[in-house]
């Protein structure tokens, strides 16, 4: 099982980024997919969900109305698309993929791509 996240980098305030993570080893189309960010020195927060078989997505407020996620069930992939980036955004971006069976739970993470927001 491999996620590996892509697109992170430095931007300036306002500006844009879109991440990628790219799933293998798994039946993609049923987990539902999430992305998560860590910033120096403080706990690790759910920012985005993506639900399986168009069941929706839900956004952290602090990311509402910027951030959009996305999924291409056909290339296995999970999108960020981020917008009116701020200081506050910097952070390690993490993608995660989660489902569930009346036995167990499987969950993989990434290794994570960093995000800067800094003139």
């Amino acid at each position: 099982v491999q996620l590996v996240e892509s697109g992170g980098g430095l931007v300036q305030p306002g500006g844009s980024l879109r991440l990628s993570c790219a799933a293998s080893g798994f039946t993609f189309s049923t987990y539902h997919m999430r992305w998560y960010r860590q910033a120096p020195g403080k706990e690790r927060e759910l920012v985005a969900v993506i639900y399986t078989f168009g069941a929706g997505t839900n956004y952290a407020d602090s990311v509402k109305g910027r951030f959009t996620i996305s999924r291409d069930n056909a290339l296995n992939t999970v999108y960020l698309q981020m917008n009116s980036l701020k200081p506050e955004d910097t952070a390690v971006y993490y993608c995660n993929a989660i489902t569930s069976t009346a036995r167990s739970v499987y969950e993989y993470w990434g290794q994570g791509t960093q995000v800067t927001v800094s003139s």
